[in-house]
């Protein structure tokens, strides 16, 4: 008894060693619709909420919370943060949107109607991307490192290391909980990674080089960030800091 469970264990062993070494599948994309975006907006965070766009914005003195009309671009609420914070990623729990801060190490917790701040939390890492799987928060440090946290206290409950083929993939940032599936930008590129949120391995890669066209680009362009999703209707909304667009897209595996 003892020798087939030694064996199991092993195979077992060796079947996850193998699939954490097999390459992720590779996608495109294609553009269903186009939307109004705030130039202005340096995109940290992003989610989507009974018909609008839920959005963090970064830079100090230039901090926010928006809820944005979606297919206009107004911003129809706004909390300004206080100058001494660099907003991150977002999410909504329990009525309750958690925003990061960059360096403060705060967590800051407002109500989802009124926008107004009603607590906050701390934690000893950087703050970059954050979502939910409606049990956890989930959360990106900028590292290889994906952390799931209690919502009530913040405390870590346990983390993932992220890899591509067995190598870490840092720089994780902003982040979106989408069919069981982890969704990541990957600063400074032009991509998104689909992680296994069990184990931390890259499934997908989705190609979104060339999203936002050269004649919509300016000095002020900056990277890819920000991924939204419409579990209601199955809709996928990307975009990027200072971006004057937001896409609706669809994912088309690479043939």
């Amino acid at each position: 008894m003892r020798y087939n469970k030694l064996i199991f264990s092993v195979l077992l062993l060796f079947c996850v060693n193998l699939l954490m070494g097999q390459a992720p599948k590779q996608y495109t994309y294609k553009v269903v619709k186009s939307y109004p975006h705030d130039v202005n907006a340096y995109t940290q965070g992003l989610f989507f909420h009974n018909g609008f766009l839920y959005e963090s914005t970064g830079q100090y003195g230039l901090s926010s919370l928006r809820k944005v009309d979606i297919n206009t671009g107004a911003v129809m609420q706004i909390n300004k943060v206080a100058r001494k914070y660099f907003a991150e990623g977002i999410c909504l729990f329990n009525n309750k949107i958690y925003q990061l801060t960059w360096e403060n190490r705060q967590c800051l917790i407002y109500d989802v109607n009124t926008f107004k701040q009603t607590a906050y939390l701390n934690y000893n890492t950087e703050g970059w991307g954050l979502t939910t799987d409606g049990k956890y928060l989930i959360m990106s440090d900028g590292s290889s490192t994906i952390y799931f946290r209690d919502p009530a206290s913040f405390m870590e409950v346990r983390r993932i290391t992220v890899r591509n083929n067995k190598k870490e993939m840092k720089y994780l940032n902003e982040l979106e909980y989408i069919n069981g599936e982890i969704w990541a930008n990957v600063y400074l590129e032009n991509f998104i990674v689909r992680i296994n949120p069990e184990n931390g391995t890259i499934i997908g890669i989705i190609d979104l080089r060339n999203l936002l066209p050269a004649n919509l680009r300016s000095s002020k362009t900056d990277v890819l960030n920000g991924i939204a999703y419409d579990a209601k209707n199955d809709r996928i909304f990307v975009t990027g800091k200072n971006w004057p667009r937001v896409y609706e897209i669809v994912i088309v595996e690479k043939k």
